[in-house]
């Protein structure tokens, strides 16, 4: 059996304690899509409370807000993301695609010639 081998890096960004990655990234895109939390958790088979424990927990560690809330009102509220956290969004998913091509170099520089199928 052939097999493609390849590397799979996940990025984290910690303080104190880790405050942003894949899942709150994730998270964070389904907000944008929704326009709520709750929806987004749903969306993602994740409770709320889980959810919001989540985002509290990430804007603690990064001293600032990931969400603008809204509630009640004409359209039932909901949330969208604040400034910050477009730009820290926007930041962590180049880091990321970036991480990844260079890491995808390396592994074709150092592993090629050890992995290949060739005997």
């Amino acid at each position: 059996m052939e097999h493609t081998f390849r590397p799979v890096v996940s990025v984290r960004i910690f303080g104190e304690e880790k405050c942003f990655g894949p899942g709150v990234a994730q998270l964070l895109r389904r907000v944008e899509e929704k326009h709520s939390l709750r929806a987004a958790a749903i969306s993602m088979g994740m409770a709320y409370s889980k959810a919001w424990t989540i985002i509290k927990a990430s804007e603690k560690e990064l001293g600032f807000d990931l969400l603008v809330s809204s509630t009640g009102g004409k359209n039932g509220g909901g949330a969208t993301l604040s400034e910050k956290a477009m730009s820290l969004l926007a930041a962590y998913e180049q880091y990321c695609t970036d991480v990844r091509s260079y890491a995808q170099s390396e592994f074709q520089t150092r592993f090629s010639h050890i992995l290949s199928h060739t005997p």
